[in-house]
């Protein structure tokens, strides 16, 4: 990846140190309004009350509004292909450009994970708990801290730079992210005008600490099934029919186990991993950030961030059996998994679906009926990090956080971010966030570093700034 070789300038000190002082001053505030959206339940799976959705999505609405900055603040929804249902409310709103100045667009997403087991929570996972320097709660990072970042830069901006502000801004903070972005297309399509910009910022990533911030420019794709083994017609006494007839449950394992080798890396062949240059990590910090148990070994080959940023990963992520305590003595005939395979940078998902289909249906185990259901698709994106507007970033990241970002991949995935480059294939594309590597998004004890936090909505402004500045 080249780094921009746009020549940039020091943002004016003067505007910087207003910026700083309107952030600072409205930082309570954003805290407030940022817990305030964690108490809302806004699970966009299909299984979850969608009012709960909708409450987050007005709550943005008004929060937006209170930037003082856009003349119509809408809450929107579009169809689902056409699958006659349609998708989660996001929220929608824009101010156009004045003479000549580019137009950015911000993303984030209000709706959360589920928050699993309440058990393995050691707070209340809708109830914001502050403890230190970490605000607490499902969704405190992973999104509603993104949404926060835009609001209060937005706020600080608009106090420090007026009515006068020239840079064309519009919002987009989608509602089903964490469901699959199911209408993402469908809503680009719907309110292309609204949302057509010089640069896009999403707000949906992490960051090397809670002192260096990073861009991150390597996203790996993903492509989830469902997967059924059926091997009998009915379920049987297993003392009667076990050791002549095979279960589905002892099928399914011994499918799920052709997906890896002996070291963990992953065995289908076609699906690719992509030569590149990583930072060096230890396995003490792999350790220390994964929670790795005593005793137990990484997985895989090469460099350990490769691993996580550059070679595919399969993983089991959910399983529909007898749970243990309604266990009963049975050959199972039917089982069901949730696979989630991550793609490496370079691999379209189609094809890696390509790949991960004819393994499955090739070695199923006794003649087992295989079956999957329920396909999502997200190809992987890597960032241009030769334009202009990510020099302005490194700039107002530099000196919002007070160091200069590292350009990073993540192993997770942004699918919708192959739309929006789709949509809009002038745009420059940002990606940036909130997170570090004890937000612990998607996982119980989900936490936002409030110095992150305060440093994120900071360099934001100034980025806001410098594009006002652009002619």
């Amino acid at each position: 990846m080249t780094v921009s070789q746009h020549p940039v300038s020091p943002t004016d000190p003067r505007t910087v140190s207003e910026l700083a002082e309107a952030v600072q001053g409205g930082l309570p505030r954003t805290i407030a309004d940022l817990s305030s959206l964690v108490r809302i339940p806004s699970v966009s799976w299909d299984a979850y009350d969608p009012s709960h959705v909708a409450a987050s999505a007005d709550a943005v609405a008004e929060l937006v509004r209170s930037t003082g900055l856009f003349d119509e603040v809408r809450v929107s929804s579009a169809p689902i292909g056409g699958s006659g249902t349609t998708g989660q409310p996001a929220v929608l709103a824009r101010r156009a450009a004045r003479e000549g100045k580019p137009t950015v667009l911000l993303y984030a997403h209000h709706d959360v994970q589920p928050q699993g087991d309440d058990a393995d929570w050691e707070t209340p996972p809708f109830e914001p708990t502050l403890k230190g320097d970490r605000l607490y709660g499902r969704g405190a990072s992973d999104d509603k801290a993104g949404v926060m970042t835009h609001v209060a830069a937005l706020r600080a901006v608009h106090e420090v730079l007026g009515d006068d502000l020239g840079v064309g801004v519009a919002l987009f903070i989608e509602g089903e992210e964490e469901f699959g972005s199911r209408s993402f297309a469908d809503f680009l399509r719907q309110h292309h005008d609204d949302l057509e910009a010089d640069v896009i910022v999403v707000a949906d990533s992490d960051n090397w600490s809670t002192t260096v911030p990073a861009i991150t420019v390597g996203l790996r794709g993903n492509v989830t099934f469902r997967l059924t083994v059926r091997t009998l017609a009915h379920a049987s006494h297993s003392g009667m029919l076990g050791g002549a007839v095979p279960d589905a449950m002892m099928a399914m394992v011994r499918l799920l186990g052709t997906l890896h080798d002996e070291v963990g890396s992953v065995a289908v062949a076609g699906l690719e991993s992509r030569d590149a240059e990583h930072p060096e990590q230890t396995e003490e910090t792999l350790r220390e950030e994964s929670g790795l148990l005593d005793g137990v070994a990484p997985i895989g080959t090469g460099p350990l961030l490769s691993r996580v940023w550059s070679q595919p990963s399969i993983t089991v992520t959910g399983i529909d059996a007898p749970s243990v305590a309604n266990a009963s003595n049975t050959l199972l005939p039917e089982v069901s998994v949730r696979v989630s395979a991550r793609i490496a940078p370079g691999q379209t998902a189609d094809s890696a679906y390509e790949a991960l289909e004819a393994h499955v249906l090739g070695h199923a185990p006794f003649g087992a009926h295989v079956e999957i259901t329920d396909v999502d698709k997200g190809d992987p994106f890597l960032v241009d990090t030769t334009g202009w507007a990510i020099a302005d970033a490194t700039v107002a990241m530099t000196e919002g956080w007070g160091e200069a970002p590292l350009q990073t991949g993540i192993g997770g995935s942004i699918p919708f971010i192959a739309d929006l480059v789709r949509t809009f294939p002038a745009a420059q594309i940002l990606v940036t966030g909130v997170e570090d590597p004890d937000t612990r998004a998607h996982s119980p004890n989900e936490s936002q570093h409030l110095g992150v936090l305060h440093r994120a909505v900071l360099s934001e402004a100034i980025l806001l700034a410098r594009l006002d500045a652009r002619g």
